[in-house]
């Protein structure tokens, strides 16, 4: 069995089949404030494998991102199967995954990639 050492938050909205859900060890669930239920997101924290990560980013579909930790350890996951894996107390070692997140339009309010949970 995987060792599931790594903490994450996925959105449902970023994969091609929410089904996928079933797949993943769920801790949390919170579903965005917005008013109108086509702009909320589904948001799940989940514990996972470092192998799940690298599946998961099989399944994400248009201009999202889902990002993992275990400490300050972060792999961010983009769509396209882009991944990027940084120290999130050393800013310097995030360039690519925010370089990369702005050149598809990721609004930069959302490449804070929190470790603490939601």
């Amino acid at each position: 069995m995987m060792e599931k050492e790594y903490t994450g938050i996925i959105v449902e909205e970023s994969f091609d089949d929410n089904r996928i859900l079933n797949q993943y060890d769920i801790t949390k669930v919170r579903i965005s404030g917005h008013a109108s239920p086509k702009d909320r997101w589904h948001l799940y924290q989940v514990n996972v494998s470092k192998e799940e990560i690298y599946s998961l980013a099989e399944h994400m579909i248009d201009i999202w991102y889902n990002h993992f930790w275990k400490g300050t350890h972060v792999i961010a996951v983009f769509t396209g199967n882009h991944i990027f894996e940084f120290d999130y107390n050393n800013k310097d070692t995030w360039k690519a995954a925010l370089d990369y997140g702005r050149s598809v339009s990721v609004p930069e309010e959302q490449l804070d990639f929190p470790i603490q949970g939601y």
